[in-house]
């Protein structure tokens, strides 16, 4: 019996990527005050204390650190509403917030299957990693995922 792998899709195109081995989020930075973004901004730095052009060029494509401390972190126990597309039937998942090291800014995503909220704790050190949050019958679809440090 010959089974086929079924091809990996990023859920949400152009939020992370996977490229380099390494789970990172795609944002964007600003050129001239260094304020980060995510999701991306593509209109213009919205940091008031930015001396930069506030006409978009300032911004630039920029992959976020892939480690951060957990500042926050929950069960999630109900089916979330549409948009949001879950496994049928629903299994439920831990949220957490993490503070990005570099960026000082807190970015939500899911806990990695197998880690549950008495697993964590605030200011526990997690990592990036790639999980699959959806599947149907040709793909599943992925997106980043919170993993504490080994």
């Amino acid at each position: 019996m010959t089974t086929t792998a079924k091809k990996r899709l990023p859920a949400i195109e152009g939020w992370f990527t996977t490229e380099s081995g390494d789970v990172r989020l795609l944002g964007t930075r600003c050129s001239s005050c260094g304020t980060p973004y995510f999701p991306r901004n593509e209109l213009a730095c919205r940091n008031p204390r930015c001396t930069g052009p506030k006409d978009g060029s300032e911004l630039t494509e920029h992959a976020l650190s892939g480690r951060g401390r957990i500042w926050s972190y929950a069960d999630a126990r109900y089916k979330p509403p549409a948009p949001y597309v879950s496994p049928d039937p629903f299994v439920p998942y831990t949220v957490a917030a993490v503070e990005l090291d570099a960026e000082k800014m807190v970015v939500l995503g899911q806990v990695a299957p197998g880690h549950t909220v008495d697993d964590l704790e605030v200011g526990m050190e997690v990592e990036l990693t790639e999980g699959v949050l959806y599947e149907d019958g040709e793909a599943e679809y992925t997106v980043w995922m919170w993993r504490p440090v080994k």
